[in-house]
């Protein structure tokens, strides 16, 4: 058999990434907010601070395989980490500052951490956690502020001035690991995901493509999405390859911070869940607000309303792209890009679905017996997917319920998928209603729902029935001002969904609860359910339940 001639055992790791911030794209740069302060330096500096930074956690003992952690916002100093700790063969872990405490202390113990690299916003969070660490042997304090509690604490800038410039860099395989990031921990505690230096540079790779993000050196990306929930869906290392200009907006995620960062620093493309979107949405109805440098949104983490998709580009020419995936993903899974031509119906039914597989990321839709079902956009299952990015396997775990099987991740989506290829989630397999023996989608019903003028957020659970087993219940969040009654919502909805999905009962609530990464954390709103604290059920008659 003929061979190929060319370099095939060329090692794809951070480092190249490293390398064109220090000689391709030298003069791109980083903006970084801290305490309401911007800051501004060349991806070259970033690169020089990276190699100090590399070289003092060389002298602290830090060793390749080490995990060392990062407990911070968005900021030029946590980019730093993100190339020195993978490029000197350590494991980057981003730790998630909105999990509990319990959670916290088990992901640390689990990774076995070595270095916690912590903003000094978050050091009351994190000292009171300090004792309970075993592993770590080092607190980095990034940013002015005091250590507090935190035994023998370390200093980032002073750790950066005492080393030397420049570092030596291993050799690296490219199947070692580089970052290393726990999933939410919904059910059970979080789950870790290692990906390796080849799985984030092909991940990067995909997300330069024109169908995808198509990112260039004349972007420039405002990553909201924040760095510890899947590397900031990947981007950080994406802009390194391809040179693109960094915003980073620190801890500050309030409407009227990110505006005047869109429209000073003249971002170009930003990601976020849709949350931010539809805050920021409000405040631009409110508020004279400049986005016209915005030629692309990015959003995921939960389904995107279309009503915000249209809303956005009505109002601000700005389209938003709805992509899936998950941190076992790396995230970046599928994009919601409609076809060229495309009639308007066909168009927003493109880019209200999951999107089409990126590529090298395959899918493939299982039934109740295992079997695979076809592209027809009708048959349902479990959505599955693999791909080189795609894990198979929990970082120090037996996958004791299947998760993974033959190669392929079984997602929990139920979905569909098209002819064209395109994926169609109607819900998470523990978010279905099932009425009847029927599924009723509560992403579709919430989507619709959501459309409603006065609605400002919607959530669908089940409520247990004697006659169908289960009837949804919309949680609902009003318009400031509005009022919403089940039977105005019946009206609205039936000429959009199927009669026997229209709710007999909703009730109205403060806001709906949100886990650590901004996805709707519907197992609080069942508890609340159970326990009867939810709130008062309102039926369609008008009557109280």
């Amino acid at each position: 058999m003929l061979e190929g001639l060319m370099q095939d055992d060329y090692p794809l790791t951070l480092q190249h990434a490293l390398g064109r911030m220090r000689r391709v794209h030298a003069d791109s740069e980083v903006v970084s907010v801290r305490d309401g302060e911007r800051s501004r330096m060349r991806f070259a500096e970033v690169a020089e601070r990276a190699d100090r930074l590399a070289r003092a956690l060389d002298g602290l003992g830090v060793k390749q395989g080490d995990r060392v952690a990062t407990f911070a916002w968005n900021t030029r100093e946590h980019l730093e980490a993100y190339l020195a700790v993978p490029c000197m063969g350590a494991v980057l872990h981003t730790l998630n500052v909105r999990l509990f405490a319990d959670q916290i202390e088990y992901i640390v113990g689990h990774a076995e951490d070595s270095v916690i690299f912590v903003d000094a916003s978050l050091v009351p969070v994190l000292e009171e956690l300090a004792p309970r660490f075993d592993t770590v042997r080092h607190y980095v304090v990034m940013g002015d502020g005091d250590a507090g509690s935190l035994p023998d604490p370390l200093h980032y800038e002073d750790l950066l001035a005492s080393a030397e410039p420049g570092f030596e860099y291993p050799e690296l395989d490219e199947r070692q690991a580089a970052g290393l990031c726990y999933t939410s921990g919904t059910t059970g505690n979080p789950k870790g995901v290692l990906y390796s230096h080849r799985s984030n540079v092909l991940h990067a790779l995909g997300q330069c493509l024109a169908d995808s993000f198509g990112l260039s050196a004349d972007d420039r990306i405002m990553p909201v999405v924040p760095m510890f929930h899947a590397n900031a869906w990947g981007m950080p290392y994406a802009c390194c390859l391809a040179g693109t200009d960094m915003v980073m907006p620190g801890s500050d995620l309030t409407p009227p911070a990110l505006a005047a960062l869109i429209a000073e620093e003249r971002v170009t493309l930003s990601a976020a869940v849709p949350t931010i979107w539809m805050d920021l949405l409000r405040h631009a109805d409110l508020e004279s607000c400049d986005l016209s440098s915005l030629r692309l949104v990015i959003c995921g983490g939960s389904a995107v309303p279309t009503t915000l998709m249209q809303d956005f580009e009505e109002r601000h020419d700005i389209p938003i792209l709805q992509a899936w995936g998950m941190t076992e993903t790396s995230p970046l899974g599928s994009i919601a890009r409609a076809p060229a031509g495309a009639s308007v119906p066909e168009h927003w039914r493109c880019r209200s679905t999951a999107g089409r597989p990126s590529p090298l990321v395959e899918t493939r839709i299982v039934g109740d017996d295992d079997e695979e079902v076809p592209w027809d956009g009708e048959s349902t299952g479990e959505l599955e997917v693999r791909g080189p990015w795609v894990a198979r396997a929990y970082y120090g775990e037996d996958d004791d319920d299947g998760k993974f099987h033959a190669g392929w991740l079984r997602t929990g989506d139920i979905a569909a998928i098209d002819e064209r290829g395109y994926i169609m989630i109607s819900d998470r397999a523990k978010d279905v209603v099932k009425s009847g023996g029927e599924w009723i989608s509560s992403v579709t019903l919430e989507n619709e729902v959501m459309a409603h003028p006065d609605v400002q957020e919607a959530a669908v659970i089940a409520r247990p029935d004697e006659r169908w087993g289960e009837r949804p219940l919309v949680c609902v969040v009003p318009e400031e001002g509005a009022e919403v009654t089940c039977q105005a919502l019946r009206e609205h909805l039936a000429p959009r969904v199927a009669k026997w999905w229209l709710p007999e009962e909703i009730v109205l609530i403060d806001e709906v609860p949100k886990t650590s990464v901004g996805k709707y954390d519907k197992k609080v709103l069942r508890s609340l359910l159970e326990a009867g604290e939810l709130g008062e059920v309102e039926a369609a008659d008008g009557g109280r339940v």
